[in-house]
């Protein structure tokens, strides 16, 4: 495995790069993120990662370990292959993709491009223990907050109303009032529907 290289930065585009290192160009695939936070010298160090499978060495890099790590851990869910998690963390950076998952909010991972519910909840349900610990964090409290706001929706929708109208209400009551009941929210959405 190749941990890390470092070398004369040769050419750049938001998906790769390609470091010259004694003599040899590595070729490596690089999220938005690592792209963003690349500095504008000519020597650059990257952390990297080789997959390799039957028809494919391919190195990704990232600026920073932490980003590696999650990485690492994106792909060891079933469903996720390497362009997903490299997407995933493109479109958020590395610490909301973290809190999405240690908050259970499916909603955050699903909005990336490609990942539908299914796989949203794949990653929290295979992803969230070794978050949690990986991060060191305690479940966050957001988690009740979530709650409340998907018992809430879950009642609106029964009610009748659609989701994405009900979800924007409740966000808003959320946002003004973030310890409110699931009673509290519902009224609030009632009366703003």
């Amino acid at each position: 495995m190749i941990a890390h290289i470092q070398g004369r930065l040769v050419e750049k585009t938001p998906t790769d790069v390609v470091i010259e290192c004694n003599g040899v160009g590595y070729h490596i695939n690089i999220s938005l993120h690592t792209y963003s936070l690349i500095p504008d010298g000519e020597n650059l160090k990257l952390f990297t990662f080789l997959q390799v499978r039957e028809d494919a060495h391919t190195l990704y890099g990232f600026i920073e370990k932490q980003e590696r790590e999650l990485f690492k851990l994106l792909i060891s869910v079933s469903g996720v292959g390497a362009n997903t998690a490299r997407t995933m963390l493109s479109s958020l950076q590395p610490t909301q993709i973290i809190q999405a998952i240690a908050s259970n909010d499916v909603g955050t991972i699903q909005g990336v491009k490609g990942i539908g519910a299914k796989t949203a909840q794949r990653v929290i349900l295979d992803l969230k223990d070794k978050v949690l610990k990986v991060y060191d964090l305690e479940d966050v409290s957001v988690v009740q907050n979530n709650t409340n706001k998907d018992e809430a929706l879950s009642a609106l929708e029964v009610l009748g109303f659609n989701r994405k109208a009900a979800e924007k209400v409740i966000d808003k009551i959320v946002k003004d009032a973030p310890n409110a009941s699931v009673e509290q929210l519902i009224k609030q959405a009632l009366k703003n529907l």
